[in-house]
């Protein structure tokens, strides 16, 4: 009976880590679109949206959680591929065609707020609405971030994504805006971490999403961000 009871218990624990364990599947097949922005941010130009968007394959490639697809450098591919198959290459080492994968989500972000602050001495400039120089900068951004089925067309999730950023003065060239400057890189400016601490933002909450799943405790944190972010917008409207 003893015997029986232990076996049973035994088998009990085996399948709770077995039903625990990572399924070893496919990672995700996912692409991600240009960047649009909603905001006045001086920083935008036409190239950014295509720049943000790299930004974002890069971090969501080094998570290793997803199988990241680049859509923007396909035609490259497509070439490659029509040169295999004209006869000029060799057999063994042709990109073979029919191998593309396909997204099983498509990624679409926005930048939907833009807000900086500038305060303190010295002498700052200012160029496209970034103040530059000699002076304390903070700044807040907020991109709206959406996931969409490829096979179904549905919005699986939307997440509203924050970061902040603040700092001091500069030093080498930036460029912004086509704007050439005496100061650090832009990458180095309260704008420059700030966007980039929301892009890094954006492919944590997608790997917990995405791979772990919405009862994971990582959501936990991201459940929590979300109610203060509501908490504050509605704290400073005034409604009469």
């Amino acid at each position: 009976m003893k015997k029986t009871i232990f076996l049973m218990a035994l088998l009990l624990a085996l399948g709770t880590v077995l039903a625990a364990a990572p399924s070893g599947g496919e990672k995700p097949r996912i692409g991600v679109l240009r960047f649009t922005n909603h905001t006045s941010a001086g920083w935008w130009s036409a190239s950014v949206g295509n720049e943000l968007s790299d930004m974002l394959v890069s971090e969501l490639a080094s998570t290793k959680a997803f199988q990241v697809l680049d859509r923007k450098d396909l035609d490259a591919v497509l070439s490659e591929q029509d040169l295999g198959n004209s006869g000029r290459v060799s057999a063994a080492t042709r990109a073979k065609m029919g191998n593309i994968k396909g997204a099983k989500y498509i990624v679409a972000a926005s930048v939907s707020s833009y807000e900086e602050s500038t305060k303190g001495g010295g002498g700052g400039i200012s160029v496209g609405g970034i103040s530059l120089g000699g002076k304390k900068e903070k700044t807040y951004i907020a991109c709206d971030l959406k996931v969409v089925d490829t096979e179904t067309g549905e919005v699986v999730d939307t997440r509203t994504i924050e970061a902040e950023s603040s700092g001091v003065g500069l030093g080498g060239s930036v460029s912004i805006g086509g704007v050439s400057l005496h100061g650090g890189g832009f990458e180095k400016t309260p704008a420059g971490k700030a966007i980039r601490g929301c892009v890094i933002y954006l492919a944590d909450y997608l790997e917990c999403s995405l791979t772990k799943g919405e009862n994971d405790r990582c959501m936990k944190k991201w459940d929590k961000m979300d109610e203060d972010r509501k908490a504050r917008t509605r704290g400073a409207i005034d409604i009469k």
